[in-house]
């Protein structure tokens, strides 16, 4: 009997210790600071509410980053995020508000890097033969550059923030195939589809072999796809052309803080 109640009185506290632990981990962030950088998906273009003082960053109160901070409340937020971003604008322009004590770092990039609106246009415009060959031309990049741009970026993140979790997020898929559907082709959907697998799948090898965390947005826009009954994500916006095949505000909403919310 002496040794149960011993047993259960050391569950009890390592039980106790782990809760403290985990608290004490999920407040670094809050105590640290918050930095969020990358390309439009952060910035939270199509999801409307714009900033007007981060101008054609196009940096949204919808977004997975501000609606984080605004249900966490870090010690200090820094919205780097912005609207056509590539690797070298990161480097250039998005770490400054990086330092010792940040405790917490988003990014979504590479998109634009691979060509992101250049294949869209392509397959929007041009025939299927022509679509898949300006994918493949994404692929290759993705093979042969991409990786250097993201350790570059990724390992000036870590220099300047050296303590900080650092959370890297992928892109939807975004179409629900097999779908009557107006617009590109089947075979054109699928290819893209295809693709933005293959972009997720560098980029999450790459976050990792950093020691960061890779959050998959594909489950949570699953069902939610273009083509769907429920859409997360713009198809071509005539009148907006910028917002075409980015996240809706229910797309950062229920798509990526979910994701975020869980990694970090």
């Amino acid at each position: 009997m002496r040794r149960t109640r011993i047993a259960a009185y050391v569950a009890s506290l390592l039980l106790a210790t782990g809760f403290t632990l985990a608290g004490a981990g999920s407040s670094q962030a809050a105590t640290g600071g918050y930095v969020a950088l990358g390309d439009s998906y952060s910035s939270g273009v199509g999801s409307g509410s714009y900033i007007s003082s981060s101008g054609d960053c196009d940096r949204s109160t919808k977004a997975y980053p501000y609606l984080w901070n605004a249900a966490h409340g870090p010690s200090s937020f820094a919205f780097n995020a912005c609207s056509g971003a590539r690797t070298d604008d990161v480097l250039a322009n998005q770490l400054g508000s990086l330092n010792s004590s940040t405790g917490l770092v988003s990014i979504t990039i590479g998109g634009n890097d691979a060509g992101f609106a250049d294949v869209m246009t392509t397959c929007v415009i041009s025939s299927d033969s022509t679509c898949l060959s300006r994918i493949n031309t994404a692929r290759a990049y993705v093979d042969s550059t991409l990786p250097g741009k993201l350790d570059a970026v990724y390992n000036a993140i870590s220099a300047k923030s050296p303590s900080a979790r650092v959370v890297v997020i992928g892109y939807p898929r975004f179409y629900l195939l097999g779908q009557t559907c107006l617009g590109l082709s089947e075979t054109k959907r699928s290819a893209i589809n295809s693709a933005a697998d293959y972009m997720n799948s560098a980029i999450q090898k790459r976050a990792q072999a950093h020691g960061f965390v890779f959050g998959d947005v594909r489950t949570t826009f699953t069902g939610h796809e273009i083509c769907s009954s429920d859409s997360w994500l713009h198809s071509v916006n005539w009148t907006n052309i910028g917002e075409s095949y980015h996240p809706t505000a229910a797309g950062q909403s229920g798509g990526y803080l979910p994701v975020f919310t869980s990694a970090a």
